[in-house]
């Protein structure tokens, strides 16, 4: 399928979660193979890809078809073939800050929507509505996302520090002897690799999408940007995703596209255990045979609820190993920060004596905290 049709059918499938319908990236990345099958100069098949691989309801169905007829130039609709009757919307379409009502100053509007935002900041986002899930992803694009820092070998001209014997003598010399400024030097510091394992398995399905968001940020991230820019360090080799679940995916280069939408699409289309079972003992021992230079001296975060279904003393054993690779292991559990929640899994109590952090990571807040406790790693 050529890149016109592509940005097509990706903007239509971005029309269609601006109206309402919760449209996934592995549902995106269902409909354009749908379609690159059967041909985008078939309008019949194109409109019913979109109904049977964007749609989870009939609710949706009945936005699909707004949104197709307005998006693909106003022609009829061909018949559809489901015997789906499709009935009245009860969720609303309208964003948050619109609940205010026509009366209120835009000062109420601008504080409510303030309001909003913080409240939506802390919501656990398996839980939202499409319209809150667009209103995060936008929020997203906020998140502070610095990179931790380790000690360089080479030193850099500091301001105190060891006398820089070679820059004070060629100072003096370009003086004729004459006494010249002391030049001093200490050890620079160079950004530290960042390894993300996102568990894209069935029990992590509501989390998975976010957490690979949160990827994207950090791997695109402005401050990640610069403080490479002043480093000469490639920002390739310092942010890594994976997914786990039954295999062992690289998505990183998946992920270096630059519109988030597009980039989770691509991600989605390499991924082959989307939504499958748990193996992480075997796909983390995957990792480690196979990237232990990517593993040493990072932090590497674990993202998963620790639901294994293989053996925990395999999974424990290969978290072992990644600590005594890693510079800081840290778990980060979408459960972790609800009321009521026990480590009792048996994943999760096999792998806590071998991680140096086991932070929460259900909402945007909670992100903002696993980028501090990166930063300080």
């Amino acid at each position: 399928m050529s890149g016109d049709a592509d940005e097509i059918l990706l903007g239509f499938a971005r029309a269609l979660r601006a109206a309402g319908v919760p449209v996934t990236a592995d549902r995106t990345r269902a409909y354009l193979d749908a379609v690159a099958l059967a041909g985008l100069d078939d309008p019949a098949a194109t409109y019913a890809a979109g109904r049977a691989t964007l749609c989870g309801c009939p609710d949706d169905l009945v936005r699909h078809d707004q949104v197709f007829r307005e998006w693909f130039s106003g022609d009829p609709l061909p018949a559809p073939t489901g015997r789906v009757e499709p009935r009245v919307s009860s969720q609303p379409m309208v964003d948050l800050a619109d609940e205010e009502g026509d009366g209120a100053s835009d000062g109420d509007r601008v504080r409510a929507a303030a309001s909003a935002e913080e409240v939506l900041r802390h919501r656990d986002v398996a839980g939202l509505s499409a319209a809150e899930r667009r209103r995060l992803a936008a929020l997203f694009e906020s998140l502070r996302t610095p990179a931790p820092r380790r000690r360089a070998l080479r030193a850099v001209p500091a301001p105190r520090g060891r006398v820089d014997a070679s820059r004070t003598l060629r100072a003096s010399l370009r003086r004729m002897g004459e006494p010249a400024k002391i030049h001093r030097r200490r050890r620079g510091t160079r950004s530290r690799r960042v390894v993300l394992l996102v568990d894209v398995s069935g029990s992590m399905s509501g989390y998975a999408d976010p957490l690979l968001r949160l990827a994207h940020r950090m791997t695109t991230g402005s401050r990640y940007a610069g403080s490479l820019a002043r480093t000469g360090y490639s920002t390739n080799r310092v942010v890594e995703v994976f997914t786990v679940g039954t295999r062992l995916t690289h998505v990183t280069r998946a992920l270096r596209q630059r519109d988030p939408e597009r980039a989770l699409v691509a991600a989605g289309a390499v991924v082959p255990d989307w939504s499958g079972g748990t193996r992480l003992g075997e796909t983390l021992r995957a990792f480690v045979d196979r990237h232990r230079d990517r593993a040493r001296g990072a932090v590497v975060v674990i993202c998963s609820d620790g639901w294994e279904r293989g053996d925990p003393d395999l999974l424990a054993e290969q978290v072992a190993r990644l600590h005594r690779l890693a510079h800081r292991v840290v778990w980060l559990n979408p459960h972790r920060g609800k009321d009521g929640y026990q480590p009792l899994q048996r994943g999760v109590l096999a792998v806590l004596p071998h991680v140096d952090a086991f932070v929460a990571g259900h909402s945007l807040a909670t992100y903002a905290e696993l980028m501090e406790v990166i930063e300080h790693a």
